[in-house]
């Protein structure tokens, strides 16, 4: 296994993994490409295939008194193909992810997950958190 950041060579792969068809490839591609200091793809390949990944999205608080750099990072769309979950390639995303946002020197770092994914985000160190809220617009 090797866990590598994406770029625009695995966009087909990565649009693939998030349901998005090839006649939307371009639309994506354009997206990465005007993202890319934001969002930042990493793969995980067994066998030279690419089979999951995972985005963290960097993103900016406005400054306080104490600091003018107030970076933090919010962990998105994490997907392992389901005949290669159980391996480890999971956990393999969120180290490097995780590890970006250190060397990144990240406030904190969130992720807003479904419910059968919570184990898996508190066994890769994260917690639950009494201030984060949300807020959703009326159906």
């Amino acid at each position: 296994m090797i866990v590598r950041r994406g770029g625009s060579a695995d966009v087909a792969t990565l649009a693939e993994l998030r349901g998005i068809g090839e006649d939307q490839r371009a639309t994506f591609a354009s997206w990465m490409a005007a993202h890319a200091g934001t969002h930042l793809p990493f793969v995980a390949e067994v066998d030279g295939q690419v089979v999951g990944a995972a985005w963290l999205l960097v993103a900016e608080r406005v400054p306080g008194e104490d600091s003018m750099r107030r970076r933090y990072g919010d962990v998105q769309s994490v997907l392992v193909r389901e005949e290669h979950r159980g391996h480890g390639l999971g956990a393999a995303l969120m180290a490097a992810i995780l590890a970006e946002a250190g060397a990144r020197e990240l406030l904190h770092v969130t992720v807003h997950s479904g419910r059968r994914a919570v184990d898996f985000y508190l066994r890769n160190g994260f917690s639950h958190h009494r201030q984060i809220l949300l807020w959703e617009p009326p159906a």
